[in-house]
């Protein structure tokens, strides 16, 4: 599985000297995601399914850059692999499901294939990708800092009970990040730090002093995605709601998971033309 990344929080800064953003984020992965299997063959093959894989079918694809990276960096054309994506999670969603795919397929296509690249060498091969490259190359929670690829170890944290909810529209980040940039910004601050969330309410505590700085940019280009929020956060139970990554994407957070489940039913039936799914955040 290539699972969704979440961001519980994101604090972004302006631009610097090198056109970058410089963020800080507490990114967590859900048991929700894509699928990818990668066997080995005589010649590369891609080939993609699933409800989402015409969203992404005749475009150039994360996952085929980043074996191609891994080729050059091995002296190859193309890797020989046949990589098969099935697409379940929406696309230009905050998802970071580009990038998690590409990471699933790469650590993959290593051992598939036995290369000699160890973590630190796929890290850096795909550091150029983007900037979730390294979090989901990791897949476990994660402070985020610089552009996305320092990572240090995320607090303690509870079991997370949450429903995605994406309102069936894109959110480029490239157009968000730019919106965003039309306003000043102060620089982007870490909250402090705790070593360890016991509980939910800890949780929700803590995230309530934190933001999304995107959030607000991400609205403005595109409303429905603040209706989302909207209607995630007035399900029963949610303790918190709000957008991941870019967008469009938003999530809520319950304290058990049958109230997560009973919620995105309820979402589901309210919203049918939605995507909406219960998950599990750690």
């Amino acid at each position: 599985m290539a699972p969704a990344k979440v961001n519980l929080f994101l604090h972004v800064g302006p631009p610097g000297a090198d056109g970058y953003h410089p963020l800080v984020s507490l990114a967590v992965f859900a048991d929700v995601g894509d699928r990818v299997s990668v066997t080995r063959a005589d010649t590369f093959r891609f080939k993609t399914a699933g409800p989402f894989a015409a969203r992404i079918n005749g475009g150039p694809n994360l996952i085929e850059t980043g074996l191609d990276a891994m080729a050059n960096a091995v002296g190859r054309d193309r890797l020989p692999v046949h990589v098969q994506l099935d697409k379940r999670l929406p696309v230009a969603a905050g998802l970071g499901g580009g990038s998690s795919d590409a990471a699933t397929a790469m650590k993959a296509a290593r051992d598939v294939l036995g290369l000699d690249l160890d973590d630190t060498a796929l890290t850096r091969i795909a550091e150029p990708l983007g900037a979730d490259m390294a979090m989901c190359l990791a897949a476990r929670p994660v402070i985020a800092r610089g552009r996305g690829e320092v990572l240090s170890p995320a607090p303690s944290l509870p079991d997370i009970h949450a429903v995605l909810l994406n309102p069936g529209v894109p959110s480029p980040t490239g157009a968000v990040y730019r919106a965003y940039d039309e306003a000043p910004r102060p620089a982007a601050d870490a909250p402090d730090m705790s070593a360890g969330l016991a509980s939910t309410a800890e949780l929700v505590d803590w995230l309530e002093r934190t933001r999304n700085d995107l959030e607000t940019p991400a609205i403005g280009l595109t409303p429905l995605i603040g209706t989302a929020l909207e209607v995630a956060a007035s399900a029963p139970g949610t303790l918190l709601a709000r957008v991941t990554g870019s967008g469009a994407t938003v999530f809520a957070l319950f304290e058990t998971a049958e109230a997560a489940r009973s919620a995105a039913d309820a979402l589901s039936q309210a919203r049918p033309d939605w995507w909406a799914a219960s998950c599990r955040l750690t």
